[in-house]
């Protein structure tokens, strides 16, 4: 097995290859305005300091959001991409469960990342494992009571300190913890789910209501 794991749904661009035992190689850049231009020359970097080629890739994870659309869209089409070129099956993992894999809290506990427009993308979980509620999106003074004396992970939580008071590392998703999820539920005999985005909600562009027409009559 060697799995190549990508996510673009937060600030991080991040990357890991997992040979089914442990993690071979990862990368993260946090740059929020970049997925596009730094995603692709990551994966190569990986690769080459792995020693490893494309080709012995046998299985593609991305992180599925929530996330803005932009920045998801960009992982999700090219695991696609990878997927169709080798011929190898794409998995989806939800990016929150990334985070709290990472967090390894023993208590239950909630993860949120910044969802803008004053919101969060949040989920509660039991473990680190065991995602019991959303993920949904939400102001934080909205979910308050429903996360009250829970810890927090994430960035999204670290903005909002009255409704998160109680803030654990990561900041970020890495693709070495969605890595090594999926490598664990895979060798459970576990099937992952589709790699479908998880918008949550319509992107923020939108074409104008009501605008004027200017054509000549």
């Amino acid at each position: 097995m060697l799995l190549l794991a990508l996510d673009t749904a937060t600030p991080a661009v991040t990357v890991a290859l997992h040979d089914g035992a442990d993690v071979v190689a990862s990368s993260s850049q946090v740059d929020a305005r970049r997925h596009g231009e730094l995603l692709l020359p990551a994966v190569d970097r990986l690769l080459a300091e792995a020693g490893l080629r494309l080709d012995a890739v046998t299985g593609i994870v991305v992180g599925v959001g929530p996330g803005p659309y932009t920045g998801l869209r960009v992982g999700l089409m090219t695991a696609d991409t990878f997927g169709l070129a080798l011929g190898v099956p794409v998995h989806g993992l939800c990016t929150l469960d990334g985070l709290a894999y990472a967090a390894d809290l023993p208590v239950p506990f909630v993860v949120a990342t910044d969802a803008r427009r004053k919101e969060v993308y949040w989920a509660r979980y039991t473990d680190s494992r065991t995602r019991v509620g959303g993920p949904a999106v939400d102001r934080p003074a909205d979910i308050a009571d429903q996360v009250a004396g829970l810890p927090a992970v994430g960035a999204g939580a670290l903005l909002y300190p009255d409704t998160f008071p109680d803030v654990h590392a990561p900041e970020h998703v890495t693709a070495a913890a969605l890595a090594s999820l999926a490598a664990e539920r895979l060798a459970a005999g576990e099937e992952l789910p589709e790699p479908r985005p998880l918008y949550l909600r319509r992107p923020d562009a939108q074409v104008p209501k009501n605008y004027k027409v200017v054509t000549p009559k």
